[in-house]
């Protein structure tokens, strides 16, 4: 196909020029009635804010420039199918869970999954068969699933219906994703892949392997994250054996019927950009954020990690293209430096947590902006540095392995209290607690709660994590599930 096609671009621009008189949503009549937000849009945005017709297509069913478009990404990222995805990932990891599983069905997973993942099985009743990731003590942050673990779960769940997988994590940790899927086949399991921060695997050189390219079943895609198109918009890949009629059924059971041609356009062009571009574009990323990583580890103390630790398992590949930063040395945590920098040099990072930070580094950056971000760090560490054993006992308890003791939606629908968080430990939660970001949950329904979970959502509050997912917003309380 000719990848340099935007069909859905190509509608909306005739769509624009024929000056349509619209008496149809949206009810802003491309900007006449909203001059504000036109005025901080621009004119040109509110003419393509249009609603699904004949000469733009239908997402729900597509028969024409979306059906092309789809036909091109499909193509783009070597998948069978490609599904325009406009609620974000958090839909599309959904709509994996709820074509491969129904009530009562195992789906074995890391329980280092976005909350995405845990609210699916809150919907549709499955059962999580978890698998917990080792820990690195060294870095503080839990890494991917070990290929033999993976096969114990199956063996020992045999009739569990997939497997779900990370790649990366948020840390930009790759399992042994072709192992995975090949064992997951051989015992008749699909192979679910969330690669909401792994678009680029599918475009860059020597990059870790995709999903697709790896043989499995299923792949949520966050194509705003490093892909290039809006926030909120996302692809959901399909391999070969799956049924594409029934996957878009189970899409049609939570996405809008009202998609946003903004979005929708977005992904069209970022595909197109991508198929074209993606080698070269993502060539320089890897090398800026290479550059990072060696002047990083020139001002001493921090560590700006990269392939170097691959231990061939639970770390089997690494995401070069992110800047990542362990602030130990230093004796701050990840969350004071990303507020430091915040606060007193305006530079905004994706993540710090209790050992690490995390920058996103894209095409778009430009060496200087690098340079500001690096002198940044030499500067905090020569006024702010501390001894390390100030934190130490913070790090190791930074990830906390949780024990289910009933399924995600009975506990979230059960009958239930509301409990003092200081007198919860020994009882089932009944809703979630996330740190956000990255949205991966503390607790989760169904869940055990113990005293080191308690103190460490204690910690969590004293530290400034941003809480969220249960009904007191102080997290001064818990719902619990009663007489348990």
């Amino acid at each position: 196909m000719d990848q340099q096609r935007a069909p859905i671009y190509e509608a909306l621009v005739r769509f624009k020029n024929v000056r349509v008189v619209p008496f149809d949503v949206p009810g802003h009549k491309q900007g006449k009635e909203t001059p504000e937000l036109t005025a901080f849009l621009g004119e040109q945005c509110m003419k393509v804010d249009a609603n699904s017709m004949k000469q733009l297509d239908f997402l729900s069913h597509p028969v024409s420039v979306i059906k092309e478009a789809e036909e091109l990404a499909a193509e783009a990222f070597g998948a069978h199918h490609a599904f325009f995805i406009v609620n974000g990932t958090t839909q599309a990891v959904q709509a994996m869970i709820m074509t491969a599983a129904k009530r009562g069905d195992k789906i074995i997973m890391p329980r280092n999954v976005h909350k995405s993942v845990i609210n699916a099985l809150i919907i549709i009743g499955a059962v999580p068969v978890y698998v917990n990731p080792s820990i690195s003590s060294e870095l503080g942050i839990p890494l991917g699933m070990a290929l033999a673990d993976v096969e114990k779960a199956i063996i020992q769940n045999p009739d569990a219906k997939a497997v779900f997988v990370n790649n990366p994590t948020y840390y930009g940790i790759c399992p042994q994703l072709k192992a995975i899927t090949d064992l997951a086949h051989k015992h008749n399991m699909l192979t679910l892949v969330d690669e909401a921060h792994g678009t680029h695997f599918y475009f860059g050189k020597n990059l870790p392997v995709s999903a697709m390219a790896a043989g499995a079943d299923m792949a949520a895609v966050s194509m705003h994250k490093s892909g290039g198109s809006l926030t909120q918009s996302s692809f959901l890949l399909l391999g070969k054996k799956m049924n594409v009629g029934y996957t878009r059924q189970i899409i049609s059971l939570t996405q809008t019927t009202s998609a946003s041609y903004l979005l929708l356009v977005s992904l069209d062009l970022a595909r197109k950009n991508m198929a074209l571009n993606g080698r070269e574009i993502f060539s320089r990323v890897c090398e800026l954020s290479q550059y990072a990583r060696d002047e990083v580890n020139k001002i001493g103390d921090y560590y700006a990690f990269g392939r170097e630790i691959i231990n061939g398992d639970s770390i089997y590949d690494f995401d070069v293209t992110k800047l990542f930063v362990n602030t130990l040395k230093i004796g701050l945590t990840g969350f004071k430096v990303y507020d430091i920098l915040m606060d007193e040099y305006n530079i905004h990072i994706e993540f710090g947590d209790a050992a690490n930070l995390i920058a996103f580094i894209s095409v778009g950056d430009r060496k200087q902006d690098l340079e500001r971000l690096l002198s940044s760090f030499a500067e905090i560490r020569r006024r702010y540095k501390k001894d390390k054993t100030v934190y130490e006992r913070e790090i190791a308890q930074d990830y906390i392995q949780p024990e289910l003791a009933v399924i995600p939606q009975e506990a979230f629908y059960g009958n239930k209290k509301s409990i003092l968080l200081k007198d919860s430990a020994g009882h089932i939660c009944c809703e979630s607690v996330i740190s956000y970001p990255p949205g991966i949950p503390i607790l989760a329904p169904g869940e055990k709660i113990t005293k080191d979970i308690v103190d460490f959502i204690e910690y969590a509050k004293e530290r400034g994590y941003l809480l969220i997912g249960a009904e007191d917003k102080s997290f001064e309380r818990i719902n619990v599930l009663e007489g348990k």
